[in-house]
């Protein structure tokens, strides 16, 4: 069997890794198609490195831009390498404009498709991802759900015999990942940052970035933390060097992560405050707590366990979360076991084998 793989930007990449994996243990060919839309490509080429994945077949390069740009030139550039690759299945993942882009131009061609981590909904029609994820899933014919609640948002919408449930390959990521991250504290050195009790901060929707405003009063929400280490998305460094915005004394800029560093910070931080949906689902798996920067999230799990907590972008919602911090009493595996990428496998092959 033939599959190309569509990926775009960090999140993907996590999901991308054991599933390649699992896709070469089986014998079957793939294709990897990576459209460019990550802001960052040196960070891209660390996280393929880092995760000890094959260079992608093609980068179409779409670069950044307005979301109806991006993925035209996403569309445009995938429909003519699935014309002239020719494969059996397409397969995307998560809730990028790659993800919509890559669900249209194999529909579009009549050529099979599955979209991992679908029927997640944050129930938010203003965000770009919620249109990705709801677009994504009525066009593909295999829709592979992370947990429960994906599986009965799917239901709902009339998509339940599609549906197939697989646990969050996330996690299978995560665990092969985790026994090879350094200490939080040799990340701290390397950073030229003390040992001592921190923050973990990341802001790069664009919910919180287009508006200056909503990232100087986030940034008011955490002056009262110890420390911050805040690894700055492309995105958010413009905006700050756009308006003039000035960091809090306590808090640490630092250039984006690798992921193996980025879980590290995790499972050391005190606290997660990030408006990353990965990110949330993370923190869980690493029993951290996590406040997000948001007013809603696909990951409700998180929020009804104790283990998350929706500030927005309030400065005194966010300051009252930090102060004390959401801890669960339970911490059952809601995202599986690690062991989705063996699961979609399944799935496909049983769909899809001719």
């Amino acid at each position: 069997m033939h599959i190309m793989s569509i990926v775009g930007a960090r999140p993907q990449f996590i999901k991308l890794a054991p599933f390649s994996a699992e896709v070469r243990r089986r014998g079957h060919q793939e294709t990897v198609v990576h459209t460019g839309q990550h802001y960052d490509e040196g960070m891209s080429a660390r996280f393929f490195m880092e995760l000890d994945m094959a260079e992608p077949a093609t980068n179409l390069a779409i670069g950044s831009g307005g979301h109806g740009k991006m993925t035209a030139r996403a569309l445009e550039g995938i429909e003519l390498e699935i014309m002239v690759r020719k494969p059996d299945i397409v397969v995307v993942f998560g809730d990028t404009n790659s993800t919509l882009a890559g669900a249209l131009a194999a529909a579009k061609l009549g050529v099979r498709s599955a979209h991992i981590e679908a029927g997640m909904r944050s129930f938010d029609r203003a965000a770009p991802e919620e249109v990705n994820r709801i677009v994504a899933d009525h066009c593909c014919d295999l829709l592979l759900a992370s947990n429960e609640t994906a599986v009965s948002h799917l239901t709902a919408e009339g998509l339940g015999d599609r549906t197939t449930l697989v646990g969050d390959i996330m996690t299978d990521t995560l665990n092969y990942a985790i026994s090879r991250a350094p200490a939080a504290g040799e990340v701290l050195r390397r950073l030229r940052l003390p040992e001592a009790p921190f923050v973990l901060l990341t802001v790069h929707r664009a919910v919180n970035t287009d508006d200056p405003g909503k990232l100087r009063s986030i940034l008011d929400g955490v002056t009262g933390a110890k420390m911050v280490v805040f690894p700055v998305h492309p995105r958010t460094r413009a905006v700050i060097s756009q308006h003039g915005i000035v960091l809090p004394a306590n808090v640490h800029h630092v250039e984006p992560l690798g992921y193996f560093d980025n879980l590290s910070l995790q499972r050391g931080a005190d606290v997660v405050a990030t408006d990353s949906g990965g990110m949330q689902k993370e923190a869980y798996l690493l029993e951290t707590p996590c406040v997000t920067l948001r007013e809603e999230t696909e990951w409700t799990e998180t929020l009804e366990l104790g283990w998350n907590v929706l500030t927005g972008s309030d400065s005194e919602r966010i300051a009252a979360a930090l102060a004390a911090p959401p801890r669960g009493g339970t911490h059952p595996p809601v995202y599986g076991e690690g062991h989705a990428a063996a699961a979609i496998l399944d799935a496909i092959e049983g769909a899809f084998r001719r």
